[in-house]
């Protein structure tokens, strides 16, 4: 697994907003940069995938823990 390079906690946030923290989080970030996104809303394991096909950005990994996911992401530009 590769080093984090930020955490977002969005757990207690509903969709979009576990996204939405990630996307403006992305903004500032550098490429390369492997950002993770800690939420409780089931729908985020299936909607952040997504959206990081879409933009061309890479999954590091998708983690289900006991009540919430570990979701991260590489940007990739």
């Amino acid at each position: 697994m590769s080093e984090i390079t930020k955490t977002m906690d969005a757990r207690g946030s509903y969709c979009p907003g576990p996204l939405m923290e990630l996307i403006k989080t992305m903004k500032k970030s550098q490429v390369g940069d492997i950002l993770e996104v800690w939420s409780n809303d089931e729908g985020s394991a299936k909607d952040i995938p997504v959206w990081v096909k879409k933009m061309g950005h890479e999954m590091e990994h998708s983690i289900k823990e006991i009540d919430y996911w570990k979701i991260a992401v590489k940007k990739m530009k």
